[in-house]
Order: structure tokens, then C-alpha cells, then sequence
């Protein structure tokens, strides 16, 4: 079990803190709901928990099999929808080192991106666009 913390400081702003490390970050409401955009908006963080979690659990893999993800990158794109609200899609770009990955290997990772724990809790309406750029 995690325990986090969240506190509403005025003007759309809150604080959100990670108890067992103390670690601390604000979020701010975005420019075309009412913010100043001058922070990661609720919605912001939620397609970067699924790229941050699809990182994540391919480097646990990796790690477990001898393999070596690091210096993968990506560019993660939010596209919000309407009536209600909502994230439409998140579309994620993989750009993973030159390294000499073998067809099963990348096979094996794409499949792993598919099945981390953000992934699998997300809405099923949710449009999830994973692609990866193998040098």
C-alpha cells in the first residue's frame, strides 16, 4: 500500500506529496481549462504514469534477462476529448538505444510495454497508441 498526500492551495494549484520519500510536486489546471498551465495538470500525469510505467516495467525485464534498455526515450502526446471531458487518447513513441536486439527480444518488450500495471487499469475507451522506433 502507497500513501500519498494531495492539498488544494488556491487557484487551481495543488500539492501533491509521495509519504515514504517526502518527494513533493505541484499540479496546476491547464490553459484551456481555466490554469495557468504552469505545471504537469491532473490529466498531464496520468499519460506520464503510462509512460513512465511502460518504462519501467520493460526495464524490470530487461534487467531480469540480461538485457539493456538504457537511454530509451519517448514522446508522450495527450489529446483530450469531450461530453464528459476526458483523455481521448495517449499516443507514446518509443525510441530504444541501438543496441543488438534480436526479433524475439523485441517482440518480448512490445509485449511487456502492453501489460504494465497503468496500461491494464485504464479505461478500455481510452485510444492507448504504443509504437516503437528500433534503430
Amino acid at each position: 500500500m502507497t500513501v500519498m498526500k494531495a492539498r488544494y492551495l488556491g487557484e487551481l494549484r495543488v500539492e501533491c506529496e509521495h509519504v515514504q520519500s517526502g518527494m513533493k510536486m505541484l499540479t496546476d489546471a491547464p490553459v484551456d481549462n481555466c490554469g495557468k498551465g504552469e505545471a504537469f495538470s491532473p490529466t498531464d500525469l496520468c499519460a506520464v504514469a503510462l509512460g513512465s510505467c511502460i518504462l519501467t516495467t520493460m526495464g524490470i525485464y530487461a534487467e531480469n534477462h540480461g538485457l539493456d534498455i538504457k537511454g530509451a526515450e519517448m514522446e508522450i502526446v495527450k489529446t483530450m476529448g469531450a461530453e464528459p471531458r476526458r483523455i481521448a487518447e495517449i499516443r507514446i513513441i518509443i525510441h530504444m538505444p541501438e543496441r543488438p536486439y534480436t526479433e524475439k527480444e523485441k517482440k518480448i518488450l512490445e509485449r511487456v510495454a502492453d501489460t504494465c500495471p497503468v496500461s491494464v487499469s485504464l479505461h478500455e475507451r481510452l485510444n492507448k497508441v504504443v509504437q516503437f522506433n528500433w534503430h
